[in-house]
């Protein structure tokens, strides 16, 4: 029968060999005595090019050349930086590339002798994850800037059409009174009438321009995958939402759309803020993000969250420019996400959910074959 410490040893190895994450081992001087099959993976060095030698191997400067004195100092004082605590440090592989990586050290002893532990996480990953965001935060708000900008650039070439339309009739009436008035006066006051009525037509050619710009602004359209689209622009939404319970049901296998992936996300962007920003006082907080297939070969996205619900004075004008149940809300947020969606030929309501809250609904068609 084994031996208790045979069992233990073997135990040990089998732990090592199969562990996910890399473990190192070192002695007080910092020399290598365990590297196992996940630290040759993530260094690229084998174990016989490690073991034996020290632990710095594995370090970019500057970390190479401080360990050798940080491990003395600890020796002597017992100040720990990173033992018992771990970090987020830089790893260095055989062929000279450096990865993140999160490490957590342990001491002990063996035999007497003491040794440190060192558990290491590549976190590139992560690394690469938390960059995406960011990029996609940057790109997000600069289009929400430019969409904003257009959407109000619109209503405002809409309200100051009226007013400058009215203007040129005045200006018209004015010079048919003063035509067939033989006065000098007259004369340089039809002047100056002729001169505002050609600028009040340049005013006019200006924000048909304008209005022609918006309506008409470029976008970068493709096929993309619904579902990562969608999921790109939630994981980024849910950022500080605090502790709201998220439900995904993502459909499978269903068809790539045409649509300008930013776009889109802005829209998804902007219903989940709104849909965590409505159930802050709720004792139930609950955020439902779905994708289906419709009925026509398109996309269907559902938002749903489980706040006090739409107030009936502005459920029809939901969608409006300027309306807003937020106390410094500008309300143009919904009013761009349907221009968006109505631009791709989609559809967006908003509905009250069964059991309380609001569950916003859009849909875009299949791409044209």
């Amino acid at each position: 029968m084994a031996s208790a410490e045979t069992t233990a040893d073997s135990l040990f190895e089998a732990l090592i060999a199969t562990a996910v994450d890399g473990v190192v081992v070192i002695d007080a001087h910092g020399v290598v005595e365990v590297y196992n099959p996940a630290c040759e993976r993530l260094f690229g060095y084998d174990a016989a090019e490690v073991v034996g030698q020290n632990v710095s191997i594995l370090m970019p400067a500057p970390y190479r050349d401080a360990h050798d004195d940080y491990i003395a100092a600890y020796r002597h004082t017992g100040v720990a930086r990173i033992i018992g605590i771990g970090r987020e440090v830089v790893g260095r592989r055989k062929d000279g590339s450096t990865f993140p990586m999160y490490l957590s050290v342990g001491e002990g002893r063996v035999g007497g002798r003491r040794i440190f532990v060192g558990i290491i996480h590549d976190i590139t990953n992560r690394r690469d994850a938390e960059r995406r965001l960011q990029d996609l935060q940057a790109e997000l708000l600069h289009v929400s800037r430019l969409t904003a900008m257009g959407q109000m650039s619109s209503g405002l070439a809409h309200e100051l059409n009226q007013p400058l339309t009215a203007i040129m009739n005045y200006v018209k009436a004015a010079r048919r009174t003063a035509e067939g008035v033989e006065d000098p006066r007259v004369a340089r006051a039809l002047e100056l009438i002729d001169k505002a009525a050609a600028q009040t037509a340049r005013a006019g050619q200006i924000i048909r321009r304008l209005r022609d710009f918006v309506e008409k602004g470029e976008t970068h359209r493709r096929l993309e995958d619904i579902n990562t689209t969608v999921a790109d622009a939630v994981a980024l939404g849910v950022v500080g939402g605090g502790d709201v319970e998220r439900r995904f049901d993502y459909a499978t296998g269903l068809p790539q759309v045409m649509i300008d992936r930013i776009q889109i996300q802005q829209v998804v962007l902007n219903l989940v803020r709104n849909a965590i920003e409505a159930m802050a006082a709720s004792p139930r907080r609950q955020l439902r993000i779905a994708t289906a297939p419709t009925a026509d070969g398109g996309v269907a996205v559902t938002v749903a969250d489980t706040g006090p619900g739409l107030p009936p004075e502005i459920v029809d004008r939901l969608f409006q420019p300027f309306v807003t149940t937020k106390e410094n809300g500008m309300g143009i947020g919904l009013s761009l996400c349907r221009t968006i969606i109505d631009a791709h030929g989609g559809e967006l309501d908003a509905v009250a959910a069964q059991d309380g809250g609001t569950v916003f609904h859009f849909n875009l068609p299949a791409p044209a074959r």
